[in-house]
């Protein structure tokens, strides 16, 4: 199996992502993808035929096999990579279709097509959720149907056609049990990642939102302020009725009908 194009949708993904989505990538490349094609498969390989049973009953090895074995576990774990991978797919997408936006409309419409912000950001949040979900689905699946992530040396099976109980075994189990842990751990590590990232965004967005009102507040302040200066300023030496009047209306205190005639009959 190929996995150049799982390997250049990565790196794609690399350009856009935060630093904690680096590290991710460094893990699925090197202690996930990497282990895969170099050890795992070869451990994994003809593991059909190197599965055997006490008996000379034909169609009894492939039963048990099926049974204790409903897909492949080296398969299982290509299958999660590949769905693992295919979310950040979402964002490569989302940034060529700013790209194109931008050529179609010949005008700048983003500071970088790339910026995490926007839907863009939004897009990253769904992709990291999306990852998690599958990891954690995966690791749920796996513990379920082979009863946990240790490979045992003799599996019994009384399944037809086999006559009577029988003692299967599988090769390799040590090896294939220190595999399934190293892979665990390092999906288990993914799982970290992928949560500490989220964190991150949505604090970051908290922060940047939070730091936005307190200086449109700032601003606000300075200039009621400064119009209150100016207006003090420009009634300087006027009658107090009118000093107050305008005073009023610059702190926003609504005038009573009664009042405005009367400061109309003292102006007149």
């Amino acid at each position: 199996m190929s996995w150049m194009f799982l390997r250049d949708l990565l790196s794609g993904v690399n350009k856009y992502s935060t630093g904690i989505g680096r590290i991710w990538l460094a893990v699925v490349f090197i202690f996930r993808l990497l282990v895969y094609i170099v050890a795992a498969e070869h451990v994994w390989k003809d593991e059909d035929k190197e599965f055997e049973c006490n008996t000379r009953q034909p169609g009894c090895e492939n039963v048990c096999f099926d049974y204790f074995f409903p897909i492949s576990q080296v398969r299982l774990w290509a299958l999660q990579l590949i769905m693992v991978s295919t979310p950040s797919l979402l964002v490569v997408l989302h940034v060529a279709y700013r790209e194109s936006r931008e050529k179609r409309l010949r005008r700048k419409l983003y500071v970088s097509p790339g910026t995490m912000d926007g839907g863009l950001w939004y897009t990253y949040l769904i992709s990291l959720i999306v990852k998690t979900g599958f990891e954690i689905g995966f690791l749920v699946l796996f513990c379920k149907l082979y009863g946990g992530f240790s490979v045992s040396h003799i599996m019994k099976c009384d399944l037809k056609p086999c006559p009577n109980t029988v003692d299967c075994f599988i090769s390799k189990p040590t090896e294939k049990t220190i595999f399934i842990f190293f892979l665990v751990i390092a999906s288990g590590l993914c799982i970290v990642l992928n949560f500490a990232e989220l964190c991150f965004l949505v604090l970051k967005y908290f922060f940047k939102c939070s730091l936005q009102k307190h200086s449109k507040r700032l601003k606000c302040s300075e200039y009621q302020s400064h119009h209150l200066r100016s207006v003090e300023c420009g009634v300087m030496g006027a009658p107090p009725q009118l000093y107050n009047h305008h005073l009023d209306l610059a702190i926003g205190i609504p005038q009573q009908p009664e009042a405005k005639l009367l400061f109309d009959t003292q102006e007149n």
